[in-house]
């Protein structure tokens, strides 16, 4: 066992912690509000605020992709470094709503962005895909394989929502965000991450057809089995559950306490949540920031969405301990520690 420790603590040493360089978002133009939502299903705008803390939600335009939200993330992202595309060694893109099953969306953006000289992969965890991608990106950075890794979070979730299904269509919106990770030698960077799963959960959140189980056929449309289905109050019990658990394990190999976040960054799924959270971790609501009301669900943009605002509003300071948490479909789950 004491031999385990030394290991540990020996590479430990070597491996090398990745901050966030920069950072870049973008929501797209059109805006569909509570009232607007009233003229096409069966809803209200006090329904849906006391639900779920939403007031408006943005749309992507007919003729913009998931990568078209996610290129313009990623260049604002890099500008933000003071980088150039071809830095870049990886390029994560963690979504939901690829612009096709292949090739990869991070491939689109890797071209379109001109970071010739990088990899490129997808990856798909849920909402909680940008904790998750930047947690595999941080690893690359951490072992010295890699200088400069783009992680973007983008999603056109309005593609997959059924607009005649009120419980439905009344969450989500459309945006993309992106983070470039960069070795750090000041201690500060991504001080821990944690990942978790329950494929048992599956169902509560899931997308039915258009995978290999369930090829597209005229039945599978006409049931609108590609359409986001959604167990909301289930969901909403799972993340309550997970979220004070997650916070705590990335706090522990951190080395810290509760006491020790200047502010929470939590996946953007429903202001109850974001409350119910602030509140078992003893925050004051001030410390984390919420912007569901004016995006919507966003999943895997969330937030990187709700990163950047806070920080371009001066909320997140050199120094300050950020906490991250997001959860979403699989079930996943994950969290982490940043000393900005």
């Amino acid at each position: 066992m004491q031999e385990q420790r030394e290991l540990a603590a020996n590479l430990s040493k070597r491996l090398i912690n990745a901050g966030i360089a920069g950072i870049g978002s973008y929501v797209p133009e059109k805006v569909l509000t509570n009232a607007e939502l009233e003229k096409m299903v069966d809803t209200t705008d006090e329904w849906i605020f006391t639900r779920s803390g939403i007031r408006e939600r943005r749309i992507a335009s007919p003729d913009q992709a998931t990568s078209d939200l996610a290129v313009i993330a990623a260049k604002r992202a890099i500008a933000d470094a003071g980088m150039t595309a071809q830095d870049l060694d990886l390029v994560i893109v963690a979504t939901n709503t690829s612009d096709m099953l292949f090739p990869a969306t991070a491939c689109l953006v890797q071209d379109r962005i001109g970071a010739k000289n990088a990899g490129a992969f997808d990856l798909a965890a849920g909402c909680t895909g940008f904790v998750y991608g930047m947690a595999v990106g941080s690893q690359f950075i951490a072992t010295g394989a890699n200088k400069a890794v783009l992680v973007v979070g983008a999603e056109t979730l309005s593609r997959i929502t059924n607009w005649e299904e009120r419980k439905t269509c009344i969450l989500f919106g459309d945006g993309a965000g992106a983070a470039v990770l960069r070795p750090v030698t000041d201690g500060s960077g991504i001080l821990s991450s944690k990942l978790w799963s329950d494929g048992s959960c599956g169902p509560l959140l899931m997308l039915p057809a258009g995978g290999s189980r369930r090829p597209a056929t005229h039945e599978t449309v006409d049931q609108k089995l590609h359409y986001i289905h959604m167990r909301g109050r289930d969901v909403f019990k799972f993340a309550v559950k997970v979220i004070e658990g997650a916070a705590v394990k990335a706090l522990d190999a951190a080395g810290l306490t509760k006491t020790d976040i200047d502010f929470f960054i939590l996946h953007q799924a429903n202001v109850r949540i974001i409350n119910a959270a602030a509140k078992r971790l003893g925050l004051p609501i001030d410390k984390a920031q919420v912007n569901v009301d004016r995006y919507g669900n966003t999943s895997t943009a969330s937030i990187p969405l709700a990163l950047g605002e806070a920080v371009r509003g001066g909320k997140i300071k050199k120094g300050d301990h950020v906490l991250i948490v997001g959860f979403g479909a699989g079930m996943t789950w994950g969290s982490m520690v940043v000393k900005w």
